[in-house]
């Protein structure tokens, strides 16, 4: 396999890739970029039909060019697809498609990159394949006696092929929760099984995005902010002990800056579970023929269970030596790679900040570009 050289190269065409790859042409810094798919933004691209962006346009474009004025204020997923590929156009971005990385190692003061088509070797490596590369698949106990089907919430896109079907949501994080709405919406029977308390906030308040509102109340004094949108959470969510969700105490924004894990923002769910059209059940303990066993005794009856149990960064599965470099929850710690990991730079895994994956591509793809220019001069 011939080994090809240059100075930057970046992996994944998705928008934090991108965003990395405009930067770097906008001061002409020369670089590569390799993507897995055949397309730019593969994922969004793929995701389920009526996905919106939850964060607002003006937060969530990538760097230098703007969403067109007409986008509505939360972006579709095709409209954002589109705007990714014309980011692609705009930058002249060119990514090698169809190009898998199987391994990256430090060899001097180089990194060299074995794909399934070249070998590669860069002073910069730009890893850009996000915290949900890999989906996530827990598995239990008899599993494999359930006569229905099984799918992971990646391979949803509708509710279609769910008409006249009984389902089981596994997981009531934001996929979980719009899954089952839009299901719900459709006159399925739907099932949502939860195993622990949850924090849900509202999209929208009185037609005013909670994302805005939230950065303005975070710099408020003496945490007078979160007091606030804790009231605020208490009178439009409400108490729904009585409908199985218990409400976690704990500060979204706490719990977002320790774990990474966003909130679940409702879009209707939560009407949904109050009139009785979302169903929801407790943990689940094993399978049988024709269902679930939950770990309260109870039996759920279904044909059809939607994992949406999310997704796995697994950079340790290409990046020889991730001595030191993952967090507990398999996360590179850092943007800038150092010690062994000099030279390596990590962008669209930081979501532990307010405002969304995509406000901290923006960010750190600066920090990164800002960081590859210091070292050349």
């Amino acid at each position: 396999m011939d080994t090809q050289k240059t100075k930057n190269l970046i992996i994944g065409a998705g928008p934090a890739g991108l965003a990395v790859a405009g930067r770097l042409r906008k001061e002409n810094i020369p670089f590569e970029i390799l993507e897995q798919s055949n397309r730019i933004a593969w994922s969004w691209h793929n995701h389920y039909d009526r996905l919106l962006l939850h964060t607002v346009k003006e937060l969530s474009a990538l760097p230098n060019l703007p969403f067109p004025e007409e986008y509505p204020r939360y972006v579709p997923k095709d409209k954002l697809a589109e705007y990714y590929e014309n980011y692609a156009m705009h930058f002249d971005i060119k990514p090698h498609f169809n190009t898998f990385v199987t391994s990256i190692k430090k060899e001097g003061n180089y990194w060299t990159l074995h794909t399934n088509n070249h070998a590669y070797q860069a002073e910069n490596v730009v890893v850009a394949t996000g915290i949900n590369r890999m989906p996530s698949v827990p598995v239990w106990k008899n599993q494999n006696d359930f006569k229905g089907t099984i799918i992971h919430s990646r391979n949803y896109k509708n509710a279609t092929p769910f008409l006249g079907k009984k389902v089981l949501i596994v997981g009531m994080g934001n996929t979980g929760a719009e899954l089952a709405l839009d299901l719900s919406e459709h006159d399925v029977e739907v099932a949502v099984s939860v195993r622990s308390p949850l924090l849900i906030v509202p999209r929208d308040i009185n037609g005013r995005p909670v994302q805005i509102t939230a950065k303005k109340l975070e710099k408020l004094p003496f945490g007078l902010g979160r007091w606030i949108g804790k009231q605020v959470r208490k009178i439009v969510i409400g108490d729904l002990s009585k409908y199985g969700i218990t409400i976690s105490e704990k500060d979204p924004i706490d719990h977002l800056k320790q774990t990474g894990k966003t909130p679940v923002i409702d879009l209707g769910t939560v009407k949904q579970i109050k009139s009785g059209k979302i169903k929801v059940v407790g943990d689940i303990s094993s399978f049988y023929d024709q269902g679930v066993l939950l770990k309260n005794g109870a039996k759920i009856n279904t044909d059809i269970v939607i994992l949406a149990t999310g997704y796995k960064a697994k950079v340790e599965q290409f990046i020889q030596d991730t001595d030191g470099l993952l967090d507990q929850y398999g996360v590179p710690k850092n943007v800038i790679g150092t010690g062994n990991h000099k030279g390596l730079f990590f962008v669209g895994f930081d979501n532990y900040k307010l405002g969304g994956i995509l406000g901290t591509i923006v960010n750190d793809s600066k920090i990164i570009v800002d960081k590859i220019i210091s070292q050349s001069n």
